[in-house]
């Protein structure tokens, strides 16, 4: 909160309106839905309804907290009120749809709103240890639901029956939720980057991709595993190979300092100069926190360089279309002299087609 403070005045606003939920948890710690949060130098408000009112006296301190009586007022007319004495206001414009900020400009005419982008999640960037506990947390919630998951492996299974028990796994384990719809495909659906578990089932010698996450105190966390369903043809050893090189080009640049771009070019110098660089997947990973994909993103042209504390993916990934896809992707947290990874479980390519040690 001292540090948003800090941005009010290289902004030239007296009061910040925060919208994102995940920007309100980060802020106060309210944790739920349905609120906005005024943010000026002398106060904190925190404007809610009847469904959250007590939640949110139980999560915040430091905060005022108003009930908003939504059948009596509108929120552009709280708003109005709570804001009277801050003439020029900050709002998340990327945050508002055009109709709902239309509606509440109705009644902010007195103010002059400037629209703000990125300011709480330029301050989200570097966790601290507690932030970093947390996604661990969540990575090792997942590196067990998915140790428990392959041995359910069978030939015949589904996509989505496989799906549907890794997130079981996960919930079983503590996890709120899941991270993101979890991502589970066979064979040439593994070429879908973000593709959706269907009825497709598993065959001999089918790939299997694996993107999901789990959630713990409100923080995510991220892995892409990619496996072959028994003994893996050359091409399938090649262009697990070649992902797993460009994976470990981009690792071995990591560290405080260094440039997005550095990283992206890392790996996809390894991927240029594969039979496969046709199908190579654009830009290398992305920021993980209170949500899934959040600065820093780790692309070509990225201007960011890596601080002590970023929490990041390293994703590289080849898809080649009726034919299927390798993803590796792991979380890892950026330290000075290079970095720790989070994410824990096994990069292992081949699985035994029958009952047996995975």
């Amino acid at each position: 909160m001292a540090r948003l403070r800090a941005q009010l005045e290289s902004h030239q606003v007296q009061a910040f309106i925060i919208q994102s939920g995940e920007n309100i948890a980060y802020l106060c710690g309210f944790s739920g839905h349905g609120a906005t949060l005024v943010v000026s130098a002398e106060q904190a408000l925190l404007i809610t309804d009847y469904r959250y009112y007590l939640r949110a006296l139980e999560e915040t301190s430091g905060i005022e907290v108003i009930q908003r009586d939504r059948d009596r007022e509108s929120l552009g007319q709280c708003l109005a009120r709570v804001c009277a004495k801050h003439s020029v206001l900050g709002f998340e414009a990327e945050h508002f749809s055009v109709g709902q900020w239309q509606h509440i400009a109705e009644h902010l005419r007195a103010n002059t709103c400037v629209a703000t982008v990125q300011v709480v999640e330029r301050l989200r960037r570097v966790k601290d240890s507690q932030e970093i506990a947390c996604i661990r947390g969540a990575a090792e919630i997942a590196d067990a639901a998915l140790a428990d998951m392959l041995t359910l492996l069978e030939s015949g299974i589904t996509e989505r029956e496989l799906a549907i028990e890794l997130d079981y796994q996960m919930q079983r384990r503590g996890s709120q939720g899941v991270s993101f719809d979890t991502i589970l495909l066979f064979a040439e659906r593994t070429a879908l980057p973000h593709g959706e578990p269907g009825a497709k089932r598993l065959c001999e010698g089918d790939l299997i991709l694996i993107d999901f996450g789990a959630v713990r105190s409100g923080y995510r966390s991220d892995m892409t595993r990619t496996y072959v369903w028994g003994e893996p043809t050359s091409e399938q050893q090649a262009l697990f190979d070649t992902v797993a090189k460009a994976q470990q080009a981009a690792l071995q640049q990591v560290c405080s300092g260094i440039c997005c771009h550095e990283l992206n070019h890392a790996a996809q110098q390894v991927l240029a100069s594969s039979p496969y660089h046709r199908y190579a997947g654009e830009g290398l990973g992305h920021g993980v926190g209170l949500t899934l994909h959040e600065l820093p993103f780790i692309k070509a042209n990225a201007p960011y360089q890596l601080e002590s504390g970023n929490v990041i993916t390293i994703e590289p990934g080849i898809y080649i279309p009726n034919y299927g896809g390798v993803r590796l992707e792991e979380d890892i947290v950026v330290t000075e002299t290079g970095y720790q990874r989070l994410t824990q479980a096994p990069q292992q390519f081949a699985l035994r087609s029958e009952h047996g040690d995975y």
